[in-house]
């Protein structure tokens, strides 16, 4: 389909900065071109401008800009474009409305409850994408074989009302917004009644109307929502680019083949390009061109795509198929559509350099194109682009001269030394005044070389760059080192050699064309249609002809899309996807049977189970062989082949290549001589020894020492890195570059080792030994702690252990979900683990586990574990986290050495205490300027009176702290006594706040601080107090009281508003959201989680489709945040309505106390906790308390909401309300 005789074919990538233009010649030859995207003053639209002139540089022919193009001459046309992406997030797409289920009118601003930046204040969030809510009374829910209510054999709730629905609609149209997302609950698989709503709102006139069941029909009300949202948002303006673009051709391209990239890596007719699937639009392109240029020439070895860009570098993986995600996050929305697994790190050429507490540190924030790097000319700091520039391995000469105010001069090389001497003095004293600390920590400094400073930052930034590629391959159970290192984008090269050596790769492949190889992709690209539709079936004998029946369906519809499209049979392929997950479990794995042919013991698409067995295996290292496999959803994707063949025929050269000068690159510890090469002179048999540079007009490589540049065949770039080096060598003396790598290093191993279990957390060992498995004394009961130890070889000791906590949804107790209320002593709250070794001789020790869970049932009143078969899962999922982070220890350790790997775990911890040390003496500077004193003190109280008091008293001049917490109340006769670790854990937690910057969280926050506890109080209680409370409950009133103290911000809800429900064969557990405290230049958010918690909230269709309970309600509870110069945020209202008997049990705070404003703010309103009966009595529960509900009965929550910040007084009458308020 895509070969076209006699005619010129495009596939131009419209990128926010640039459009890159690959043209095929009616003769076979090709062309590239690269324009930028904006330049009104000589042309309005730049794809149109770069066939212009193609076309006018081809034919000899004239075409005038002012008039449409004949297309005539053209063949096809295929795109990518950033428009929805930028339209994204720049907040720049049309004006939409939300129709959603009445009384989830505030479903999406709440999302999962989650905050972005656990330690953010503010919390940062970005604005929904629409200014309008109509909430319709309509209401579905599913059938369930218990439930008890009256209705159970109906599906719909409460009918639509359309009367009512087009008042409000109207009503929304008067406001001049045209553009609707309807998302209806479980509408993903009964959609009669956003159908309605659509076809209404089509014959009201308006223009775009976007319904969740159409766009992605997956369960998941959140992120369907979230979708159907973006693709209202934004459709309207991709179509009306099209249509402008459309209007640069004669006849509107109406005779011409014109397709657009999708997210999900497919080619798709221009009328069907939409919103939700095209925020990947331009990325997506180089995926493909990597995928098809480079994995058949390197024998299909796995690939890692890698596209380094201004702001942030994109990294991908490519094994023989495009690996998809469907639910990804772009600018704060997560999207629920199958996308390109593209993982983007803010690192890039434009990304900043700091030197913080003695790190060397790249990003996040980026110098952007105006003023740009410090090279550029316009008073920009110091960037990536600045380091490459100072070692040499940028060459100004070689560069346009458009920099500076007039875009006319060069790149400033001196500017970018100026920049770098001052900032390498600033290093140097930094190391000379922390000499003695560091000395003691290990080692001497010798000073620092303007090229020391500039190495150490592209190590950095090269760190920060494999940490996504380790996430893509380590964390999936893949081996990062056999894989190829794809490069493209303008700045990969000059990188691409020093991250592949780092992760172990033997090769980078570097494209002719990967300065525009996203463009290039496009014409590489075939078309695609994907169907999907849910499924709640078993993968099982009885299931497979419905399956099969289905597949049938879903593959003749592809097929005969694809058909009508031109397609021979012959050209299309057809992939059937089952989204699998083990019964009970949440995570669903999108699987293909590709390798695994049908059988006896399978549908006729494939084995599945065998499939979705290994992929889980090798992700999350273990399988639920007693679970049955739930099919979520059915999908199939239909492609045409419609790629184009490469005619360009081999180049060979008789000499060795030459270079045309030389020049000087600082490489390590040293200045190299080093060749330059420009890439059109190089031929197929040429090969080049580095170091050397080799320039295109579109990029530069560099190559490294030890490493030899190939061309191919086809004219690409082919580098066999590292032939021959030696184990990295470096001494356990402290390296402030070094610090920066391993802070890296070691956060790498925590996130690529937790996939299985909630986190994982790496120590050095002290001397504690075995595969423990513990909750006593420094956890909530219901959250269980794996250790493991780290050994090697010739050592009888440990040198590191790894940690994984999870929490468990019933370990056992006197009520479901294992969070009494009431409870007095430990035994209530469930199974007690002091030391408990879960593995003996590798063999995971099930029989003794599980007596150890139901052990509980022999204390009066309590039950064993109810979630046995879940508890098992969960702790094998926390063995094979640890297993992992073994692994990747001991890699780390294979690479530099167990003393150096220990020492700088060491100079981490020393890392984090000096940046502490910082923050003391800063704010101690401030309090002896404001008050003449360096003593502060806070008190506040629990519910039940019980006071939280805390005095801190500052040394100045070492930056350390005393801690004091005298005069706190006793331990309770209930469960809000907190162990002495829960008060350290809020403590650490409120350190690394108040440092504000990122640093690794650990021990050494600690080291400045000392903390006096009373023996016998809430905060250090006897061995055998209740403490489920502690955590949940008191950690928060901990943080109130040292915020309070150093006067950071108002109080948040001070509450996890702890809920669990559920039988003696099932239970339950949620903590809910409220408002944040306001702060000195910032409104709060409001529906959040604060402070010590950030867990996920269940989605309505998952809680509802799962247990037995209607969520009726789900929204912001309005003016419940404290008002101030700046307004606290507002609590939340959930209502639940319960189908069978249940036992509930709340555990919650802040409901005769109120989170207190600071600075003349108004406090933020308590919480109260409701049930509704269904005789019409409605019951005041108080703060904690269980009870046996009946069918029909519902309990409300009304969250509290966050204190307000600052007097309504302090500001002018006439003075808008000053608001540094991101989100609403």
């Amino acid at each position: 389909m895509a070969e076209t005789n006699g005619k010129f074919d495009f596939a131009i990538d419209r990128g926010g900065t640039f459009t890159d233009v690959f043209a095929r010649l009616p003769d076979g030859r090709e062309r590239v071109l690269k324009l930028l995207s904006h330049d009104p003053q000589n042309y309005r639209d730049a794809p149109t401008e770069g066939i212009r002139r193609v076309l006018e540089e081809e034919t000899g022919q004239s075409f005038a800009r002012d008039q449409p193009l004949d297309t005539s001459q053209i063949g096809w046309i295929r795109m990518g474009t950033t428009v929805a992406t930028n339209a994204l997030l720049e907040r720049q797409g049309e004006r939409t409305a939300l129709l959603v289920t009445h009384g989830f009118r505030d479903l999406l601003h709440i999302g999962t409850q989650a905050r972005p930046a656990l330690f953010d204040l503010e919390v940062c969030m970005p604005e929904v994408l629409y200014e309008e809510v109509i909430e319709v009374e309509e209401r579905v829910i599913l059938r369930q074989d218990s439930c008890q209510l009256p209705r159970n054999d109906l599906e719909v709730w409460q009918e639509l009302d359309l009367q009512r629905v087009e008042q409000d609609l109207r009503r929304v149209q008067s406001k001049g917004i045209s553009s609707l997302a309807v998302l209806l609950l479980h509408s993903y698989t009964w959609a009669a009644h956003e159908k309605a709503v659509g076809s209404l709102a089509k014959r009201l006139g308006f223009t775009q109307v976007s319904l969740s069941s159409e766009v992605m029909p997956m369960v998941r009300a959140v992120p369907r929502g979230y979708t159907v949202c973006a693709d209202a948002y934004l459709t309207p303006k991709i179509h009306l680019y099209l249509t402008e673009f459309s209007e640069g051709f004669k006849g509107g391209l109406k005779d011409v083949d014109v397709l657009f990239m999708q997210s999900d890596g497919g080619l798709t007719p221009m009328e069907q390009f939409c919103g939700s699937r095209a925020v990947l639009s331009g990325p997506a392109g180089g995926v493909v061109g990597y995928a098809v240029t480079c994995y058949g020439f390197m024998e299909k070895k796995p690939i890692i795509g890698f596209d380094m860009g201004g702001t942030s570098t994109d990294v991908s993986r490519y094994a023989g198929q495009y690996e998809h995600v469907f639910e990804a996050t772009i600018s704060g929305i997560t999207l629920q559509a199958p996308q390109l697994d593209i993982s983007t790190v803010a690192a890039g050429g434009g990304s900043r350099l700091f030197f913080r507490s003695g790190m060397f540190v790249v990003g996040p924030e980026s110098a952007g194109a105006h003023p740009g790097p410090a090279c550029y000319r316009k008073g920009g700091p110091l960037t990536v682009t600045d380091a490459n520039l100072a070692l040499g391995r940028l060459l100004p000469s070689f560069f346009p001269k458009i920099f500076g105010p007039g875009e006319n001069e060069p790149l400033s090389t001196e500017e970018t030394m100026k920049h770098f001497r001052t900032l390498t003095k600033e290093i140097n004293q930094y190391l000379s005044t922390n000499q003695s600390s560091s000395s003691a920590a290990g080692g001497h400094h010798s000073e620092m070389s303007v090229e020391d400073v500039a190495m150490g930052f592209i190590s950095v930034a090269n760190e920060a760059m494999c940490r996504p590629i380790r996430a893509l391959t380590q964390a999936k159970g893949h081996d990062t080192s056999e894989h190829v290192l794809a490069c493209f984008g303008g700045a990969g090269g000059q990188h691409a050699c020093a991250i592949a050596r780092a992760l172990g790769m033997k090769t980078v492949f570097i494209h002719k064309y990967s300065g525009v190889l996203s463009a290039y992709g496009l014409a590489l690209a075939d078309v695609v249609e994907e169907v999907q539709e849910p499924c709640s079936l078993k993968y099982e004998a009885g299931s497979y002809s419905k399956l099969d029946s289905r597949i049938e369906q879903l593959s003749q519809r592809c097929d005969q899309i694809l058909c009508k499209r031109g397609f021979s049979s012959s050209q299309i392929n057809i992939e059937v996807f089952l989204h699998l997950r083990y019964e009970g479990t949440d995570c669903a794995l999108m699987i293909t049977a590709a390798g695994h042919p049908r059988n006896a013991h399978s549908c006729m698409s494939g084995d599945f189970r065998t499939a979705f067995t290994k992929r889980y295996l090798k992700e999350f290292g273990f399988t639920i062989t007693d679970r049955p496999i739930m099919v979520d959803d059915i999908r199939v994707r239909g492609s045409g082949k419609s790629g184009i063949r490469s005619k360009v025929q081999p180049k060979a050269g008789q000499k060795s290549p030459r270079p045309i000068k030389m020049t000087q690159c600082y490489f390590e510890d040293r200045y190299l001589e080093t060749s330059v090469y420009l890439w059109e002179d190089l031929y197929c048999d040429h090969s080049i020894q580095g170091p050397a540079i080799i320039i295109d007009k579109n990029s530069t490589i560099l190559v490294e020492p030890a490493c030899v540049a190939h061309l191919t065949e086809d004219g690409d770039v082919c580098i066999d890195v590292g032939t021959g080096t030696q184990q990295c060598v470096l001494g356990t003396e402290l390296n402030a570059i070094q610090l920066s790598i391993f802070s890296h290093r070691f956060m790498s191993i925590a996130a690529n080792g937790s996939c299985a279990a909630e986190n994982i957390h790496l120590h050095q060992y002290k001397g504690t030994a075995g595969f423990l498995l513990g909750n006593a004394g420094d956890c909530t009961v219901p959250d269980l702690l794996c250790v493991m130890q780290v050994f090697r070889d010739g050592m009888r000791a440990p040198v590191f252990f790894v940690a994984s906590r999870g929490h468990h949804a019933d370990i056992g107790g006197i009520t479901p979900g294992s969070m009494p209320p009431h409870s007095t002593c430990l035994q209530q709250e469930g199974a007690v683990f002091t030391s408990f070794k879960l593995v003996t001789g590798g063999v995971f020790q099930e029989k003794a586990v599980t007596e150890a869970l139901m052990a509980p049932a022999q204390y009066p009143g309590c039950s064993g574990t109810r979630n046995l078969r879940d508890n098992l899962s969960d702790l094998r999922a926390q063995v094979a986290a640890n297993q992992r982070g073994c692994q990747l220890v001991g890699e780390l350790i294979a690479s530099y050495g167990l003393e150096v790997v220990q020492a700088y775990m060491g100079y981490i911890q020393v890392n984090a205490e000096l940046a502490v040390r910082d923050m003391l003496k800063d704010f101690a500077r401030r309090r002896r300027h404001e008050t003449g004193s360096l003593e502060v003190e806070a008190e506040d109280q629990m519910d039940d009176g019980t006071r939280i008091r805390l005095k801190v008293q500052i040394d100045e001049q070492q930056g350390s702290a005393v801690f004091d917490f005298t005069g706190t109340g006793t331990e309770v006769w209930g469960n809000c006594n907190a162990p002495r670790a829960i008060t350290f854990s809020a403590l650490i937690y409120c350190l690394r706040c108040m440092v504000g910057q990122d640093i690794p969280l650990n021990q050494g926050c600690l080291a400045p601080v000392k903390v006096i506890i009373p023996s016998g109080s809430i905060l250090q209680p006897s061995q055998n107090a209740a403490v489920v409370g502690g955590n949940v409950l008191t950690s928060q009133r901990v943080v109130d009281v040292i915020f309070k103290a150093f006067q950071v911000c108002a109080a948040s809800q001070g509450c996890m508003n702890n809920i669990s429900f559920g039988s003696e064969k099932s239970g339950y557990y949620e903590t809910v959201a409220g408002g944040a405290g306001a702060g000195p230049t910032w409104n709060r958010r409001s529906g959040v989680h604060t402070h010590m918690t950030n867990t996920r909230i269940t989605d309505p269709e998952i809680l509802e489709s799962r247990y037995p309970v209607i969520l009726e309600q789900f929204s912001l509870l309005p003016g419940s945040g404290g008002a101030g110069l700046y307004r606290g945020g507002d609590g939340v209202t959930r209502k639940l309505r319960f189908r069978s008997p249940v036992v509930l049990s709340v555990l919650t705070e802040r409901r005769s106390t109120q989170p207190y404003g600071l600075h003349g703010g108004k406090n933020g309103a308590p919480g109260l906790n409701l049930l509704h009966k269904m005789d019409g009595r409605v019951l005041n529960l108080g703060a904690k308390n269980t009870i046996s509900l009946d069918p029909g009965d519902m309990f409300s929550l009304f969250t509290p909401g966050g204190g307000g910040y600052g007097s309504v007084d302090e500001q002018d009458g006439d003075h808008q309300l000053p608001s540094k308020r991101r989100c609403l």
